[in-house]
């Protein structure tokens, strides 16, 4: 329900879960099971949006762009359910992040660069955890480890246009995890009362 993660000032709360399925013929299988937490006082400048419905909230990409926007820690918590290797997650990651950024900078390629750089070559096992925590809209924290919490960070994406791309494949119109958004969406209904 909580975790503490590198490079983050305190804990972060699980706000909703999801798993990530992929379509292989006409058979569906889960790839990745995902959580996303944050620092609790995310909370509070959402106010906003007390009493509205889990829809209102889904519909409401204002209330995810608060969120990202925010400058406090938040979390996608992502473990593998299956093998793959380190080019094809990345791949799968890319294709989604690089066509939200419609006009990359230089700025941006060095970030999707040492994004990749994470993955490639690597081994993904099963029960592999990746954590993406961004630390604030422009930095984020990849940190993985095939036991657990990790204990440091592999790399830092300092790009605010690749980190609103990987949140929007999450949590945009066309999330990735609909399981996820529907999660977290309901997670806020309910401690927005």
């Amino acid at each position: 329900m909580s975790l503490s993660l590198p490079g983050c000032l305190g804990s972060l709360s699980l706000l909703g879960a999801g798993y990530r399925e992929k379509v292989f013929a006409i058979i569906g299988v889960k790839v990745y099971a995902v959580g996303f937490y944050v620092n609790p006082s995310v909370l509070s400048t959402l106010n906003s949006w007390k009493g509205k419905s889990v829809a209102e909230i889904q519909e409401g990409l204002s209330l995810f762009n608060s969120i990202f926007q925010s400058p406090l820690e938040k979390s996608l918590q992502i473990v593998l359910v299956r093998d793959v290797d380190g080019k094809t997650f990345w791949d799968a990651l890319d294709d989604a992040i690089s066509p939200r950024i419609k006009v990359p900078t230089s700025i941006d390629e060095s970030a999707l660069s040492t994004f990749r750089t994470v993955f490639q070559g690597r081994p993904l096992n099963k029960g592999t955890f990746i954590f993406l925590t961004w630390v604030d809209p422009s930095k984020m924290l990849v940190c993985v480890s095939s036991d657990g919490i990790p204990s440091g960070v592999d790399a830092e994406i300092v790009s605010e246009n690749v980190n609103l791309a990987l949140f929007d494949v999450f949590f945009g119109n066309a999330p990735v995890s609909p399981s996820l958004k529907d999660s977290v969406a309901k997670g806020l209904a309910t401690i927005l009362k």
